[in-house]
């Protein structure tokens, strides 16, 4: 089996690839609305799944979204203007959008909306749509970007979502300038536990979702740091009960995807925690997972990094300069040791993605408990100062050895 992978352009993250059929679809004459019920009734899913373990997230009975007009999507993104280009993935744009909310009883309110234009000249264009459309669409989880709603009008192929207001976790790692705000170790941990939570809830669903595509790009970030993830293109519905591992093409983005995977196109739920712990060395280190301008040898993060995840002396020498070593050390040591568990070689090794969230939870409440030891040590301390100072103040010993005038000034020694 070939593999087929995207040159990296410009250092940016590898674009999502995989084999293309010559074979231009030829099949439109269905209506958008048939297609969307067809897609919804063959996505497996049950309305009860997961919500045991995951409270918060929800399999929906029946897709929600909403059909948009291409009119509509072009008015909202002023006809796809270049300013309002967010960013371009493999198969597709996407623009952020200004949408004028309807039945609020007032005029001049509108609801900011990203776009995704993706490529309808393409099958794998056409798949990635439905795709989208069949997972988004019934999956709801705070950690899963909310699709809102889709269009399918003159061969165009579009996808509505929110807005995510601090864009991907990838610019906030990579990205450079003045614009770019450096994250902070809490703020790591909790994009971390976000995603964590996401991807676990998509493997703990009755029919289990391999998401396939998990990198620091499809990572969004709403105001709050809040991480969600995002593209579901290239996501598969699990392998049966009474199978391991589904054997399909190889898509996905080089120095993320599991050597299981690229080696023999068996793919399995803890392939996504490969990649997940590849990620979660990114945001250790501040470095990629590929790329061509280190030094020959570590272009791939993942040759090279493993000795100094594995000593916490060794690791202070690898990690983010932008944290500016304000990080608990024991912490980060936590986080890269669990980093190298989901990086394993045998899947079998690597832990669920229930298990990591729960071990990066159980790492963020040592942190915080660090935090607040470390703000009662300094409360104490500043008690201390103060109840040592001398009192020059009002006090009745000072009234009265200085003729009662608490404002006068003391006398000079000569």
């Amino acid at each position: 089996m070939g593999i087929c992978w995207g040159s990296p352009v410009d250092n940016h993250t590898p674009s999502t690839t995989g084999h293309l059929s010559s074979v231009i679809s030829q099949t439109t004459s269905q209506t958008t609305s048939s297609t969307i019920s067809n897609i919804s009734k063959n996505s497996q899913f049950s309305a009860a799944s997961g919500d045991e373990v995951f409270p918060h997230g929800q399999i929906l009975p029946s897709s929600n979204l909403r059909e948009y007009s291409l009119a509509e999507l072009k008015a909202a993104t002023k006809n796809f203007r270049a300013e309002a280009l967010l960013g371009e993935g493999g198969f597709g744009k996407v623009y952020k959008g200004w949408l004028e909310e309807k039945g609020l009883g007032r005029k001049g309110n509108s609801m900011v909306i990203a776009v995704k234009k993706l490529k309808s000249d393409s099958v794998q264009g056409i798949e990635e749509w439905q795709s989208e459309v069949g997972f988004l669409g019934r999956l709801s989880h705070p950690n899963l970007v909310k699709l809102l709603g889709y269009c399918w009008e003159d061969h165009e192929l579009l996808l509505t979502y929110e807005f995510m207001q601090k864009g991907s976790l990838e610019n906030h790692l990579f990205g450079r300038g003045s614009a770019v705000t450096p994250l902070g170790w809490d703020t790591r941990l909790k994009i971390a536990i976000g995603a964590a939570r996401g991807l676990a809830f998509l493997h703990t669903s009755d029919k289990q979702v391999i998401y396939r595509d998990f990198k620091a790009s499809n990572i969004l970030l709403d105001g709050s740091y809040t991480a969600k993830l995002s593209d579901f293109g290239l996501a598969k519905l699990g392998p049966s009960e009474s199978k391991s591992h589904l054997t399909t093409r190889v898509m996905g983005t080089h120095g993320y995807a599991a050597p299981e995977y690229v080696t023999t196109g068996h793919l399995y739920v803890k392939s996504d925690v490969y990649g997940f712990g590849v990620v979660l060395i990114e945001m250790l280190t501040g470095l990629r997972a590929l790329d061509e301008n280190r030094p020959t040898g570590q272009e791939n993060l993942m040759d090279w990094i493993k000795p100094f995840l594995s000593e916490r002396r060794k690791l202070k020498n690898v990690m983010d300069f932008r944290l500016e070593g304000k990080y608990p050390s024991r912490s980060a040591f936590q986080v890269a040791q669990l980093a190298l568990q989901c990086i394993e070689q045998e899947q079998k090794n690597r832990p669920s993605m229930k298990e990591v969230v729960e071990t990066l939870e159980q790492i963020e409440t040592v942190n915080e408990k660090l935090i607040e030891t470390g703000r009662n040590r300094a409360s104490r301390l500043a008690s201390n100062r103060n109840a040592h100072q001398p009192l020059h103040h009002n006090s009745p010993l000072h009234m009265k050895q200085y003729g009662g005038h608490a404002n006068q000034t003391p006398p000079r020694c000569r």
